[in-house]
C-alpha cells in the first residue's frame, strides 16, 4: 500500500501537469493574441499612411485646381482686354477712316479757298489803286464792314481753318498708328512714332486742366532702326505705363494741393520718355515724378488683378498684361524701379529683331 506521502506526492505531480497543460495553451493564445495584435497595428498603420497619402494626393490636386482656376480666371480677363482693345482698334481704325475722307476734302479744298482770297483780294487793291475816289454808298459800305480788317482776318482765318484740319489728320493718323488693326504680325515699324501717336491719344489727359498745371513730356529719342513687333500690342504697353505715369502725377498733384504751406506752383508735373539701341536691344524708358511706388507694392504689380487704386479705378490687368506682351510675346524684359514721393520708371527692353 502507498503512503499518505506518496499519495500526495501523485497528486501534486497531477495537479502541476494540469498547470501546465493550461499555462501551455494560455501562452499559445496570448501568441495568437499578440500576432493578431500585431497584424490589427499593422493594418491600422497602413490605413494611416494610406489616408496620409489620399490627404497629400487632394491637397496637391486642390492646389492644382486652385492654380489653375487662377490662370482660367486670368486667361478670361486677358481674353475680355483683349477683345476690348481688338473692338476699340476696329472702332478708332473705321472712325478715322470715316473723318479721314471728309477732313481730306476740307483741307485741300481749302488751300484753293485761300489761293482764291488771294486773287480776290489783289483784284481788290487794284480796283483801289486804279478808282482810288468811289462813289459816297461804296465809301459807306466799305466803312460800315470794315474792309481792311476783313482783308488781314479772312486770310488768317483760312490758314487757322487749315491749321485746324491738318491737327484733325495727324490726330487721325495717330489712331490709325495706335489701332495698326493692319500689323496683327510681326512687322517692322518706328518706335518712337509709335510712342508718339500714344501721346497724341493721350494729349486731354496732358493738357493744362482747372487745378491741373499740364504735365511736361520731355522726349529724348535715340536713333533707332525699324524694330521687329508685335506694333498694335506694345502700343497697348505704351498706352498702359504712360496712363500710369499720368495717375500717379494727378495722385501727387492732389497731394500737394491739400497741403496749406504748399502751392501747384511749387511742384511741376513731368514725363520722361527715352529711347535708346543698346547692344541690339532697344531700350524705352518711361520716367516720371509722381507719387512713386513701396518696394513691397513694387513687387505685386505686375501680378494679375493687383492694384492700388480706388474700387472701379482699375482692374490690375494693366501691367500684368503689359507684362506678357513684354516678356512672352517679343522675348524682352519689363522693370520697374521707384522711390516713394520721389517717382517711378519703367524700363522695357525688346530685342531689336523678334525672330
Amino acid at each position: 500500500m502507498q503512503s499518505a506521502s506518496e499519495q500526495k506526492i501523485k497528486e501534486l505531480e497531477k495537479a502541476n501537469r494540469i498547470l501546465q497543460k493550461k499555462l501551455e495553451r494560455s501562452e499559445s493564445l496570448r501568441l495568437a493574441l499578440e500576432e493578431t495584435n500585431e497584424k490589427k497595428e499593422a493594418l491600422f498603420l497602413k490605413v494611416i499612411h494610406e489616408l496620409r497619402e489620399s490627404q497629400k494626393i487632394l491637397e496637391e490636386q486642390s492646389r492644382d485646381l486652385e492654380q489653375t482656376l487662377k490662370k482660367l480666371q486670368t486667361m478670361q480677363s486677358k481674353l475680355v482686354e483683349s477683345e476690348k482693345m481688338s473692338a476699340l482698334g476696329v472702332l478708332v481704325a473705321g472712325i478715322a477712316h470715316e473723318i479721314n475722307n471728309p477732313v481730306n476734302f476740307i483741307h485741300g479744298n481749302i488751300t484753293y479757298a485761300a489761293q482764291y482770297a488771294h486773287d480776290i483780294l489783289e483784284l481788290l487793291q487794284f480796283y483801289q489803286n486804279f478808282y482810288p475816289n468811289p462813289s459816297p454808298s461804296i465809301v459807306q459800305k466799305i466803312e460800315a464792314i470794315d474792309l481792311d480788317f476783313i482783308k488781314r482776318d479772312f486770310i488768317e482765318i483760312l490758314y487757322s481753318m487749315q491749321n485746324g484740319t491738318q491737327r484733325i489728320s495727324d490726330i487721325v493718323r495717330s489712331l490709325r498708328t495706335f489701332s495698326r488693326l493692319d500689323e496683327a504680325e510681326i512687322k517692322k515699324v518706328d518706335i518712337n512714332e509709335g510712342i508718339d501717336s500714344t501721346l497724341m491719344i493721350l494729349k486731354n489727359r496732358l493738357k493744362n486742366r482747372p487745378n491741373f498745371p499740364e504735365i511736361t513730356v520731355i522726349k529724348e529719342y535715340g536713333s533707332l532702326p525699324l524694330i521687329e513687333c508685335y506694333a498694335g500690342k506694345l502700343n497697348q504697353v505704351l498706352m498702359n505705363i504712360i496712363l500710369n505715369a499720368i495717375d500717379a502725377l494727378e495722385q501727387k498733384l492732389d497731394s500737394v494741393s491739400l497741403e496749406s504751406n504748399l502751392s501747384l506752383s511749387s511742384f511741376t508735373p513731368a514725363i520722361k520718355i527715352c529711347t535708346d539701341l543698346i547692344d541690339n536691344w532697344i531700350s524705352i524708358r518711361i520716367i516720371d515724378n509722381g507719387t512713386g511706388i513701396e518696394q513691397e507694392i513694387t513687387q505685386q504689380i505686375f501680378n494679375p488683378f493687383f492694384t492700388t487704386k480706388p474700387v472701379g479705378k482699375g482692374t490690375g490687368l494693366g501691367l500684368s498684361i503689359s507684362y506678357q506682351i513684354i516678356v512672352e510675346s517679343h522675348n524682352g524684359q519689363l522693370k520697374c524701379n521707384s522711390i516713394p514721393g520721389i517717382g517711378t520708371e519703367f524700363e522695357i527692353m525688346i530685342p531689336q529683331q523678334l525672330i
